[in-house]
């Protein structure tokens, strides 16, 4: 199942993505996502990003490779910081550089949309506040993240949020492909099972500080050394089960 944001006739709907159709969802997505409303060529529809969330919290140097590739320490607990939700773009929209930031990567991620309000959950009940997991990328301005002592415009300029294009639910936490792209080469590739701290630690760990709402959004880490991104380029998101988040670049 595929669950879709889109934009159809000027209007807001969520629904759900088949082969040739969208099935429109008349309910909140939290409490139900049967379809019950009419249905639309694909064609027709526009795809949003797949939520607006009330917060994004995003896990830094969770991998391994990440840590090796890029001379860091692993974190012994989970490191999360804040992005905020107005940095977000949907598939197909541009990624804007802007023209006093010095060099900036793209960060392939596995995110998790959380489905109902989690405070002081364990590791063990995680599962059951996750709507399910769309495609990311943590749009990372480098001379910004060295010389800032806060990660604010270097994580959260316009555009610095690309989610999408579906969430799809009910997939292992523990084992989902991430690959990230650049001009139709991969530059990221691994599996969540690798994660230093696992989706379910990583969540548990933030519902002890912060209250997660329905919709906001996980960003659990990306692998491997990141590259450089430059006006003109195609950067692409993908997992297998939920599909291709693809941005340009412009400035």
């Amino acid at each position: 199942m595929k669950i879709a944001r889109i934009l159809i006739n000027q209007q807001e709907h969520y629904a759900i993505a088949e082969e040739n159709i969208y099935k429109i969802i008349n309910n909140n997505i939290f409490d139900n996502i049967t379809p019950n409303g009419p249905e639309y060529p694909i064609e027709e529809g526009i795809i949003l990003p797949p939520v607006i969330p009330s917060k994004i919290v995003a896990l830094a140097v969770n991998y391994e490779s990440h840590a090796k590739g890029h001379n860091m320490e692993a974190f012994p607990i989970p490191e999360p910081f804040l992005k905020t939700p107005s940095s977000i773009i949907g598939n197909q929209e541009s990624i804007i550089l802007p023209s006093e930031s010095g060099r900036i990567d793209a960060e392939a991620e596995v995110v998790v949309v959380i489905g109902k309000k989690a405070k002081n959950i364990s590791a063990s009940q995680v599962k059951n506040y996750i709507l399910g997991y769309t495609c990311g990328n943590d749009i990372s301005a480098r001379d910004w993240q060295k010389a800032d002592n806060q990660w604010w415009r270097a994580k959260s300029s316009d555009t610095f949020t690309p989610i999408g294009p579906y969430i799809v639910p009910d997939l292992d936490p523990n084992n989902i492909n991430i690959i990230g792209r650049i001009n139709g080469k991969i530059i990221q590739e691994s599996n969540t099972s690798n994660l230093i701290h696992s989706i379910e630690k990583s969540i548990a760990f933030i519902s002890q500080v912060m209250t997660l709402e329905p919709g906001d959004l996980i960003f659990t880490g990306t692998p491997g050394t990141t590259q450089e991104i430059n006006t003109g380029d195609i950067i692409e998101v993908e997992i297998p089960e939920v599909g291709i988040l693809s941005n340009n670049v412009k400035n």
